[in-house]
């Protein structure tokens, strides 16, 4: 299986984001570079270009864009995602962070890791969202799902 090399998010135009999303973008990035799986199969008879692959992620005009380079930066894909999918599932993750990130200043250990099954379901919604939503145009695991989601949620949050 072919893997994402290097991975860059489009958020010149968005706002900062708070310390808590930006180690969320961190330690996401970190993984999806240190395990991935990321495969482009052929489509309507052309075969795509083997990776290892670069991807831009980015939001132009309410649409989630992959921008997908070899390694060599040949074109290997470009797909525009409707976002309207992704909004509920964004929201409901944003809202378990925030009970999550201030459960962990002041609540009991068993409080806290009920919220974080919370905060884990809603994001294993998000992975499986974003798999079906890329199906046959590129495969992915589910563990690529989870980190892609996370980046995927940092620009809603600019956005």
């Amino acid at each position: 299986m072919s893997h994402i090399v290097h991975i860059e998010l489009d958020d010149a135009n968005l706002p900062p984001p708070t310390p808590e999303i930006e180690q969320e973008r961190r330690v996401a990035m970190f993984d999806l570079m240190e395990e991935n799986t990321f495969s482009i199969p052929e489509r309507d008879g052309r075969v795509a270009p083997p990776g290892p692959y670069n991807v831009g992620l980015s939001i132009r005009d309410k649409r989630l864009v992959f921008d997908v380079t070899t390694s060599t930066h040949e074109k290997a894909a470009e797909f525009h995602l409707s976002l309207s999918p992704f909004r509920q599932v964004v929201k409901d993750y944003f809202q378990i962070c925030k009970s999550y990130f201030d459960a962990v200043k002041t609540l009991p250990p068993s409080q806290i890791e009920t919220i974080d099954m919370a905060r884990r379901g809603i994001h294993n919604e998000g992975a499986r969202i974003l798999q079906e939503r890329l199906e046959g145009k590129v495969e992915i695991d589910t563990d690529t799902a989870r980190r892609l989601f996370t980046l995927i949620c940092v620009l809603h949050f600019g956005g």
